[in-house]
């Protein structure tokens, strides 16, 4: 699988109506990420979203255990389904962390977690990193049965690319033999060549998992820039949006479409069985929901930018 050059040149590698309804099947199965989804947010998401669509969680320092408790129980009764980021470092101890399992999976029925290490300059407590917590067998014994790891097609800014392969694929090993199921979720990244480089990379390492592509939802340029300098992306968001014409006026907002279509059109039908849009919703959870909603369900209309306009749908 050679995915790295197979970026097309002009519309003329796909028909417009191929291409377009790959796309809008494409984001059928977005996922989304959330911070701190009130009543309100659960409603526009359920209006929105397909229903059982997934809605990861962030995590926040040292925020209320009710109020992890709460976000993944407001997103389960819209009929959608809550992924809570389980911070490994935030925690005291095993203990603790076995009572946030028991309770999101016992009050909100919560299955799969995506398990990272937290951003804590240090551990709170005897729980050092993200492997550490998957192996002591915890996530299972709480029911939980589908695991989501950190992945970094643009690198990090604290580790190299060769800690972040060795991390990668020993966080893999240790939840496939805890018996759960596992997934890959990436940082937001805004060249799509660099993802297409990197799923080549994890699938010749024999990494044949479902891979959540992180994409920044639609906001202005100068929220896409302030995000990509606090999470280390290296790619530069500013000069995509010069060539790539990602500045969508319906919106008054840079959207991620130009990525999408590039990734849609370079994949083969049996890659994209496995890979998934997951966007971050730097402007808005409504406003960014809305807009895969638009991209999904159509029409869309291709520019000669390389992307793609969403027609937003009358209420």
């Amino acid at each position: 699988m050679n995915l790295g050059s197979n970026l097309p040149t002009s519309d003329a590698a796909t028909p417009a109506s191929g291409a377009a309804t790959r796309i809008a099947d494409f984001m059928q199965r977005t996922s989304i990420e959330a911070t701190r989804p009130t009543q309100a947010d659960a409603e526009a998401l359920r209006e929105a979203l397909p229903k059982g669509a997934k809605v990861f969680l962030s995590a926040v320092p040292k925020r209320p255990l009710d109020e992890v408790i709460a976000s993944a129980r407001v997103i389960r009764a819209a009929g959608l389904t809550p992924v809570p980021h389980i911070a490994a470092r935030s925690f005291r101890d095993i203990s603790a962390a076995s009572e946030l399992l028991a309770r999101l999976n016992g009050e909100a029925d919560v299955r799969a977690v995506l398990v990272i290490g937290g951003d804590l300059p240090s551990p709170c407590g005897e729980i050092m990193s993200a492997q550490q917590l998957i192996e002591t067998g915890v996530l299972g014994r709480r029911g939980i049965e589908r695991v989501g790891i950190a992945g970094y097609p643009d690198g990090h800014p604290r580790m190299s690319d060769e800690e972040l392969e060795s991390t990668l694929v020993t966080k893999v090993a240790a939840a496939q033999s805890a018996g759960l199921d596992v997934h890959i979720v990436t940082q937001f990244c805004f060249e799509p060549r660099v993802i297409l480089r990197w799923l080549e990379w994890l699938r010749r390492r024999g990494l044949h998992l479902p891979v959540d592509i992180g994409l920044a939802g639609p906001t202005s340029l100068m929220t896409w820039l302030n995000y990509a300098r606090r999470c280390g992306v290296r790619a530069s968001a500013e000069a995509l949006a010069r060539r790539s014409g990602l500045v969508k006026h319906m919106f008054n907002a840079v959207a991620p479409d130009p990525i999408i279509r590039a990734l849609v059109e370079a994949l083969s039908a049996d890659d994209m069985d496995e890979i998934s849009p997951h966007l971050f919703s730097f402007g808005g959870l409504g406003a960014t929901a809305r807009w895969i909603a638009g991209a999904a369900r159509g029409p869309i209309t291709l520019d000669r930018d390389g992307g793609f306009i969403v027609t937003p749908h009358a209420e």
